[in-house]
């Protein structure tokens, strides 16, 4: 039968979502018609994407758009329509930047109780994206750091903007990664590289995370004259140094990166790229039996979902308990620090706490940025 043609229901369809109205504050949810490879508009079959929309704090989730996001997948699991579901953000600075320091600051910081309950929502938010009951791809639009990384690499593909950074921030924000990286980084790139991902929280580059395997694809997003350029900031000539050390993706200095923030202003980021490998991808998806793709995403699934589960409820113990001292200190210091100093004192609580000094004698308010 010729896939234009409109079909006739042959059910009359049950309804299993858990609520009617999906709708959160800072959550877009999308039906956008299904293309084949070709680019031919599939009448009646759809993408769903779901889009972080709060750009102005780089599209970090709070606590109603990580219901948002539940209640978008589980409705775009159930949609008969649906090919794939597309997880992105707003804008082209951020994918996302993690769970909204504001909120943690201003509202669960000293709030274990209340965080408790705010990481079961967390927690389903991941589980979902591990369940869901059509491929997940992660539309990498900018940063990808933090909780962002996390749930990012609980899809099952990802393709970004070349210009895209990725990365943790757990232990020099007061927390630690065990919403996800702590899981699912040692699968994708091995021990040694996550440890270093998790415990140092340095930023790497979109090449870098695609030289990992992190990443199903990457889109050149910077337009110069009219042309696109790969990503001018960081290395992408060259695998390795003069030493045999990799240099792909390594950001650039002395007077390279000078004409590569040059050629950034000159420039203009145009994600049509990116868009085009999302549909690419979903399209590919399109063209095979939906049951036997379904089975096997849940059987590759299985080795990020065995970690998740042994860990994610001793890590929502731990991390509600850790917003008395460590985060409490660390969120409020990012949320009320001045721009160019955002981090607790690290070398002086190292110094309080080895010579016993407690948290409940003002050892949070010493460590602020502002008491430097």
């Amino acid at each position: 039968m010729n896939a234009s043609t409109a079909l006739a229901p042959a059910l009359d369809f049950k309804n299993h979502d858990i609520v009617d109205d999906i709708k959160r504050p800072g959550v877009l949810y999308e039906k956008r018609p299904a293309k084949k490879p070709d680019g031919t508009v599939v009448a009646g079959l759809y993408n769903a994407w779901i889009t972080l929309d709060n750009p102005s704090q780089f599209n970090s989730y709070t606590t109603d758009m990580v219901k948002g996001v539940i209640l978008a997948l589980r409705a775009a699991s159930n949609a008969r329509d649906v090919n794939c579901i597309v997880l992105t953000g707003s804008g082209d600075k951020a994918f996302c930047t993690g769970g909204n320091t504001k909120e943690y600051a201003e509202y669960y910081a000293g709030q274990p109780q209340e965080y408790r309950q705010y990481l079961r929502l967390f927690n389903d938010m991941v589980t979902a994206l591990l369940v869901a009951d059509k491929p997940v791809i992660c539309r990498v639009n900018g940063m990808r750091i933090g909780g962002g990384q996390e749930i990012g690499m609980a899809c099952d593909f990802s393709v970004a903007s070349d210009l895209a950074r990725f990365g943790q921030a757990g232990p020099k924000h007061g927390s630690a990664p065990i919403g996800g990286a702590t899981d699912f980084l040692p699968l994708m790139v091995g021990a040694e590289r996550a440890m270093a991902a998790c415990v140092l929280c340095e930023p790497f580059s979109a090449h870098q995370a695609y030289q990992m395997g992190i990443l199903t694809d990457i889109a050149p997003a910077l337009k110069v004259d009219g042309k696109f350029i790969a990503n001018p900031l960081v290395e992408t000539q060259r695998m390795y140094d003069e030493f045999g050390r990799l240099a792909y993706g390594l950001p650039k200095t002395g007077e390279a990166v000078k004409e590569a923030k040059a050629l950034m202003a000159r420039g203009k980021v145009d994600l049509s790229m990116l868009d085009a490998k999302v549909e690419e991808l979903c399209a590919k998806m399109l063209l095979t039996f939906p049951e036997c793709t379904l089975k096997t995403v849940e059987e590759l699934r299985k080795p990020k979902m065995a970690a998740w589960d042994k860990n994610r409820e001793s890590s929502r113990a731990w991390l509600a308990l850790n917003m008395m001292t460590e985060a409490r200190a660390g969120f409020t210091a990012f949320n009320d620090g001045p721009k160019d100093d955002r981090e607790a004192d690290f070398v002086l609580l190292r110094q309080k706490l080895a010579a016993g000094t407690s948290w409940l004698a003002g050892l949070h308010d010493q460590i602020q940025p502002k008491k430097k």
